[in-house]
């Protein structure tokens, strides 16, 4: 997302223009194929997208201005029908999801987790970055990965310290007194970490850890479902405009195999082509991360209560898509109680949505928190509600343009010169947009704009891709939230890359060097493995 001018003056100017913008949309004669109401829809995409692209406004402020244009151009003619995005069963699933991490974060479960596969893995410089990606790949995949940065980032440079020294640790800018408290606070200051110098002579392990943190966190959340806001826009989108479902174990089968591959591949050429690290010895690192750890001690009770819990949610994510094979071995009733359908459940009542389903077994670890006496409301609510208005807004917007066919409209005047196209082309051209537009702006944004286009694609390359409409739907708009997670060359494009820039201990002319070389790698890293998978795995589990 490009910034704007911070200042009211600034900000004033750039919603003038944003609705001067939108009035000539509105305003302008209807294209052939694209209703009046369409129009109007595309009109409030456009004032979204630049608000979102500059930054002049709050993520969040700017998405729940949506609903309001929407209903004051006639889209709908009620506000409650404009603000039914807002109310999402997957907004839930995200509201569950950061209750959750909090939990974690109260006992500092996620910390242990990073700090001992730190002092496990930690032999050498190159295997101790691996091994904090790796951690905080994992951690991405449940907690949010802003979270995940903003808690391994102080981690991480208290351990460089014991890599290169203090005065190795070099800070760029007086932003890095914040990030230094927070060290302090986590007890990674204990040995200290240079005061804001200005150098421009940062060392290669400094620069590939950092990295790798931000990387690590928008790599791991492409794993699950809730790891990042794209899958959840997909899975939204797939149900609101297909009536496809997506379930968690099957987001498991699509997203572990991309993190699989493409986490290792970003380790080597951070550690072995772009920044290698010009030290050997990183005993002490290891002796600290393992001190860290026994600092914390043994969890207490309550600590151990949330880990059942944490672990009994994942568990049943997990065997809720596993339907298939447990279902025939219960009793129609049973079957229909845990798994959902259309018969009668135990309750002698016919339709279920099942006690399995993904949405409804993570509200239900909320209370399960509150009664293991874990939690207190104030602690629970302290979640990122910027981030879930952000996601209500792209919904809203998302179903309105495809509910007046703007959607539609859009693919086919976009993507119709791709007719007939080789599929690795196809593929090419959905990547390389998605980690374009992902630059510009929050990869949530991109996904709320691009995936129900990618959707509506389906229809046209179904033939390309010799699929059904649907499937073909499926293929497209899953390859392009996958790679709403793979922009890694400015600060803005994801919170884990503003995060770690906004420590200081990073330049961005370093941050760019990774990233553009990244970007292009993975352009043909996921265009490779999709077709791989489109062609050996995704037919047994999508279509």
């Amino acid at each position: 997302m490009i910034r704007s001018p911070s200042s009211a003056r600034g900000r004033i100017v750039m919603f003038v223009i944003a609705l001067l913008g939108t009035a000539v949309i509105a305003g302008a004669p209807s294209p052939e194929g694209l209703s009046v109401r369409g129009q109007f829809a595309l009109a409030t995409m456009f004032f979204a997208g630049l608000l979102w692209v500059t930054g002049a406004f709050p993520l969040a402020v700017t998405a729940i201005s949506i609903p309001v244009l929407l209903t004051f151009f006639g889209v709908y003619d009620d506000l409650d029908a404009a603000l039914v995005g807002f109310a999402d069963h997957l907004i839930f699933l995200f509201i569950a999801g950061f209750m959750l991490a909090n939990a974690l974060q109260k006992y500092d479960i996620d910390r242990r987790i990073a700090l001992w596969m730190m002092s496990a893995m930690g032999s050498s410089p190159r295997r101790l970055v691996l091994a904090v990606m790796l951690a905080t790949a994992f951690l991405s995949m449940w907690v949010s990965n802003t979270a995940t940065t903003a808690m391994m980032t102080p981690i991480a440079l208290g351990v460089l310290t014991q890599v290169i020294g203090r005065e190795g640790v070099e800070a760029a800018s007086a932003a890095a007194e914040d990030i230094d408290s927070d060290v302090a606070a986590d007890g990674a200051g204990a040995t200290g970490v240079a005061d804001a110098a200005g150098s421009d002579d940062f060392t290669n392990i400094q620069v590939s850890m950092l990295l790798g943190t931000a990387y690590g966190a928008s790599v791991g959340g492409v794993g699950t479902l809730i790891g990042t806001p794209p899958n959840a826009v997909l899975a939204s989108q797939l149900n609101k405009m297909l009536g496809y479902e997506i379930g968690f174990a099957q987001w498991l089968l699509i997203g572990l195999p991309i993190v699989a591959v493409t986490l290792p591949i970003v380790w080597y050429v951070l550690t072995y082509v772009l920044y290698p690290p010009q030290v050997e010895d990183v005993t002490d690192a290891r002796a600290e991360a393992k001190r860290y750890l026994d600092e914390e001690g043994p969890l207490d009770p309550r600590g151990k209560r949330v880990a059942v819990i944490f672990t009994a949610t994942a568990f049943l994510w997990v065997v809720g898509g596993l339907e298939d094979f447990i279902a025939p071995l219960l009793s129609d009733a049973w079957a229909v109680t845990l798994f959902g359908g259309s018969g009668a459940s135990i309750f002698g009542i016919e339709g279920h949505q099942g006690l399995f389903y993904y949405v409804m077994v993570g509200l239900m670890s909320i209370p399960a928190l509150v009664l293991a006496d874990t939690m207190e409301w104030e602690e629970l609510a302290d979640i990122d509600w910027g981030t879930i208005l952000l996601f209500g807004g792209g919904i809203a917007l998302a179903d309105a343009l495809a509910a007046t066919g703007a959607t539609k409209w859009i693919a086919d005047t976009v993507f119709s010169s791709l007719t007939g196209a080789p599929i690795a082309l196809v593929v090419a051209v959905v990547v390389l947009l998605v980690i374009f537009l992902t630059e510009m702006t929050s990869n949530t944004a991109t996904a709320t704009i691009i995936v129900p286009i990618l959707i509506s694609i389906g229809g046209v390359f179904a033939a390309t891709l010799g699929l059904t409409d649907v499937a073909a739907a499926v293929f497209l708009s899953v390859s392009g939230a996958i790679a709403a997670s793979f922009a890694f060359a400015l600060p803005v494009a994801t919170p884990p890359n503003a995060i770690v820039f906004g420590s200081g201990y990073l330049e961005q002319k370093q941050m760019m060097r990774a990233g553009i070389v990244l970007n292009l790698l993975m352009t043909v890293v996921l265009t490779g493995f999709i077709w791989l998978l489109f062609q050996f795995v995704w037919p047994h589990i999508l279509w």
